[in-house]
């Protein structure tokens, strides 16, 4: 009989293989309109890569040119017609804007015969950006993001109103070219002008709303920044048609799908968990806490995106900070995990997916001398994990649909 780790990693797996963008990529296409002009391609994101070479295996010679911008260590070899060029996450750098030029230059002068075939992943935001200000003061803007606990939609508002690409002015750039989306989303409730800041979508926000972030923040921006909040976006996009190909609900339903194959009970509870990743880790060892009782093996299912609130300088990601959190309760379990993984195979800056914890590793930590609640203010949950051989570890994985989370208790 499987151990309750080897059960969690089979979970992992099928949610990964499951939520590959190739085959969505493939059906999407059965769906594009027909083209008199030329075909373009332009790949933005951690999933990229993957899009991009199944696109360019479907369309083969009808692919004129290409462009592929991924996350450092995500190129997975050359394709045809195609550049592949990799960039700096979660803070863009100058290999972002170089990229992005490279992208721009590719859709300028095009006709309204051709079409830009536009492969869209979470990541984006980061990865594609041509910023209206100096980069240096974007990539401080962003840190500050990051640190201050706004959540995902919070920073895109920001981001993408300092960009030459983001709120739909990529789409934009593109006219008169028919622009054709394929978007593997990694927001909650798939919005357009989110995945990727919205690249090829009109953004619903004002800079009014802009503007209210910087005050609940108290952001630090210079006078050129508070400009471009101000400046207008496109209110309209005609030249552009969207399809989203995947999301976190498949991630979970996959999950859900192997845990019942396994023999567990599966409960999904939600794929919109937003909240800050201490608290998760929390409420999941209190669930598990709460059903030692239990009978039969049970899993209790979670996909979405939670948050850290940055008060130390140690090194982690959310996924890993959830399991960590979720350590100090599950002492009081047996046979019960709890793991949590984002999808892209990166965890924050970390080379871990995420962790994975059990009725022991409190006591594997406290043997080495580290202290849960002090790991989690200095938000080092990397190393802590690492120390108990509790981290995750898939590199990079060709897709990105937010994270999942699963708690499981196995009873013989």
């Amino acid at each position: 009989m499987n151990t309750i780790q080897q059960d969690a990693q089979a979970v992992i797996q099928k949610a990964l293989h499951d939520t590959q963008p190739d085959q969505a990529v493939i059906t999407a296409l059965t769906k594009m309109p027909e083209v008199k002009g030329k075909i373009y391609l332009v790949a933005i994101g951690k999933a990229a890569w993957t899009m991009a070479d199944a696109a360019e295996k479907q369309l083969g010679e009808k692919l004129c040119k290409g462009i592929c911008i991924t996350k450092y260590g995500h190129v997975r070899g050359d394709i045809p017609h195609v550049k592949c060029l990799e960039a700096g996450h979660p803070v863009p750098d100058q290999n972002s804007i170089f990229a992005a030029r490279k992208a721009e230059k590719i859709v300028s002068n095009l006709c309204e015969d051709d079409l830009v075939l536009f492969c869209i992943s979470g990541g984006g935001s980061a990865l594609f950006e041509d910023s209206i200000i100096p980069l240096p003061e974007l990539q401080d803007i962003t840190n500050q993001l990051l640190a201050c606990g706004a959540d995902i939609q919070e920073i895109n508002i920001i981001r993408k109103r300092l960009s030459h690409v983001k709120a739909g002015r990529f789409g934009q750039l593109c006219s008169p070219a028919h622009v054709y989306a394929i978007i593997l989303s990694d927001i909650i409730g798939d919005p357009l002008d989110a995945i990727a800041s919205g690249p090829a979508a009109v953004d619903p926000h004002t800079s009014q709303d802009a503007m209210a972030i910087v005050n609940k923040y108290h952001l630090t921006l210079s006078d050129e920044a508070l400009a471009a909040l101000k400046q207008e976006i496109p209110k309209a996009l005609p030249n552009v048609e969207s399809i989203v190909t995947g999301s976190v609900k498949q991630l979970c339903q996959s999950a859900e799908e192997e845990c019942r194959r396994l023999g567990y009970t599966p409960v999904y509870l939600t794929s919109s968990l937003d909240c800050e990743a201490k608290e998760a880790g929390r409420f999941l060892s209190a669930i598990g806490r709460d059903h030692q009782d239990v009978t039969v093996s049970t899993a209790w299912i979670l996909g979405g995106e939670t948050v850290v609130h940055l008060t130390g300088s140690g090194m982690g990601g959310r996924n890993q900070e959830l399991a960590l959190a979720a350590a100090e309760g599950l002492s009081a379990c047996h046979d019960t995990c709890v793991f949590s993984i984002g999808s892209d195979g990166t965890d924050g800056p970390s080379d871990a997916a995420g962790g994975m914890v059990d009725e022991h590793t409190k006591q594997q930590l406290e043997k080495k001398g580290i202290s849960i609640p002090a790991v989690l203010s200095d938000n080092d949950s990397y190393h802590a994990l690492q120390a108990v051989n509790a981290l995750i570890k898939t590199g990079p994985t060709g897709t990105n649909v937010n994270d999942l989370t699963v708690l499981l208790i196995k009873r013989s």
